[in-house]
This record gives structure tokens, sequence and C-alpha cells, in this order.
């Protein structure tokens, strides 16, 4: 009588314990979107941003947890790693195929570990130089460096780093050979440009606008096809006659593979709601960002695979190697 029932207790915990793991109840608990940038980072003001919106609407808390440190190694591996219920998920960036196709062997697979659930920003690139070169426009630096091969520097966050694959592609798209220099943070690019020690970088938007605002560098050009609505003054790369230097940042939601396809697209659903919003549109654009409401899970995964073959190309064609 007393087998059964701890039988029966234990069928009733069972029970309860698939109950409150069902999808089609999601979500019941907190929910962690795993960050692999630092506080201030594109990417932790993406996942905030669109934290707060699946916070009011399933009345549960979506915690920010950003991992920083070596290249985003830390932040991607707990993705990769989690359990695939949809209560871990990751905002991710390019940083996330770069770091895997830098390791051997890599520390994480970049894309079978993880499934697309959402592409959550489209991130403007912006060539910036110092404000004591002589160039005035793309066109003034463009003819300088053509003429003076070998003689200019650009700046980056790190070997490997986005900022280091975009001036690759700047450098590639002018047929130049420019030496790279890698900083570990941005505000010491920034000092370095001012001492004029370093002569250009094409760093992302929302890094270089309070700098450009205050004139501590010159914007030369927007790395995308259009000019963009927060520098409206600055011509694009397609404009200069580059189209082969376009670079674009992105970010993005995943969750590690596995996870119920009902929960992703939910997941989906939402934060593209989120995004379509015009307060939400206007706080990503004033930050040199463009919100992505359109697409599907598989498209974003898409994306990925793309990038991930080009930057693959390019590392191992140019030799880049981690510090």
């Amino acid at each position: 009588m007393m087998r059964l029932y701890c039988a029966g207790l234990l069928l009733a915990a069972c029970g309860a314990a698939l109950a409150q793991s069902d999808p089609a109840d999601y979500p019941q608990r907190a929910i962690r979107l795993i960050v692999a940038d630092s506080p201030g980072s594109a990417d932790d003001f993406f996942a905030r941003a669109v934290g707060e919106r699946l916070e009011a609407l399933y009345k549960q808390r979506v915690m920010i947890d950003t991992r920083p440190g070596a290249g985003g190694l830390i932040g991607n591996t707990r993705v990769s790693r989690a359990e695939a219920d949809g209560y871990t998920l990751g905002m991710v960036s390019v940083t996330r195929l770069i770091t895997a196709l830098l390791r051997e062997p890599p520390p994480y697979r970049a894309l079978a570990d993880v499934t697309g659930v959402a592409h959550v920003a489209s991130i403007t690139n912006v060539l910036v130089v110092a404000p004591g070169l002589h160039a005035r426009t793309a066109q003034d630096f463009v003819r300088h460096a053509r003429a003076s091969p070998g003689d200019l520097n650009y700046a980056s966050l790190g070997i490997g780093s986005a900022s280091h694959l975009a001036g690759e592609v700047f450098s590639r798209a002018l047929g130049i050979d420019a030496v790279h220099v890698p900083y570990r943070a941005v505000i010491n690019t920034f000092a370095e440009m001012g001492l004029g020690r370093v002569h250009y970088a094409v760093l992302t938007l929302p890094a270089v606008l309070p700098a450009v605002q205050k004139g501590r560098l010159r914007p030369l050009a927007v790395m995308t096809p259009l000019r963009s609505g927060v520098l409206p003054e600055v011509p694009s790369i397609h404009e200069l006659g580059l189209p082969d230097a376009q670079f674009d940042s992105w970010s993005g939601v995943v969750a590690p593979v596995g996870t119920p396809r009902r929960i992703v697209e939910q997941l989906h659903g939402d934060i593209v709601a989120a995004l379509r919003d015009a307060a939400l549109r206007r706080r990503f654009l004033h930050q040199g960002a463009e919100s992505m409401p359109e697409g599907t899970p598989d498209g974003f995964m898409r994306l990925m695979q793309e990038e991930y073959l080009r930057f693959e190309e390019m590392i191992r064609g140019s030799n880049i190697r981690p510090e």
C-alpha cells in the first residue's frame, strides 16, 4: 500500500514537472538573456530594450546577464551550454562567429549550438579619422591613402574584433596596405587618434557618436548603401564608389539548439512586435541602429551562416590570428 502511495506521489510530481515545462505555458518563470559583452555596449542596449518589452508582456522578469571577456568567448560559451528550455537566451553579434573562427579548436560551435530567434538590429559603421589628419573628405582620404601606401595605420578593438575585420574590408576595397593597431578599449583608441598616433578606424556609430559630436573625431563615410539619419551630412560608402567596403554589424537573439520550436516562434513573434513599436524604433535610431522587425527565425539563421562563410574566408585569407 505504501509503495502504491509513493508511486502515486512520484507520478504526480512528474506530471507537475512536465506540465511546468510544457511549451504551451511558456513562460512560467524568469528568463535569462546573456550578453557576451560589457554593460553599455550595443548588445547590452538591445538586450535591455527587448527585455523590457518581453518583461511587460510576459509578467515575468527578464534578467540581462552581461558576460564580457575573451572576445565574447565567456558569454557565448554559456549560451551554447545552456538548457534548451527557452529560459536562457543569448543576444549575439558578429563576435560569436569571429571568436569561434579564431580559436583552434573552437571553444563552441558558432552555429550548430544555437537556433536563430530574431534579427534585432542592424548597426551602421563609420569611417572616422583623427582631427589632425589633413583629409577633410572621404575623397581626400582615399587619394592620400593610395598615394602613400604603408604610411597610414588604423585602430581596432583587438585582433579579430569586428572593428579589425571592418578595417580589413575597407583596406581591401581601397587596395591599400595599412598597418593594423589593436587596442583593448574604445577610449584608448580615441585617445591615440587624438594624439595623431593612429590615423583612422571603422567603428560602430553608437561607439563613435559622442566623440564625433564633441569634434574629437571626424566622420568621413558610413559603411552602408545609404546615408544614416543620425549623420545625414556624411556620405555613404556606395556614393564614394566603394561598394566592396560595405560593412554592416548586426545583433540578434538566439536560443540553445533543441529549444522547442513553439517557444522559438513565440519569442520571435513577440520580439518582432516590440521592434515594430515607433518609440522603440526611435530609441534604436538615436543610437545609430535600425530595428529589424521583418524576417523569420530561419532567415536570421541564414544571415549568420552567410556571415560565417564571409568571415571565414577573410580570416583564413588574411591569416588573422588571435592575440
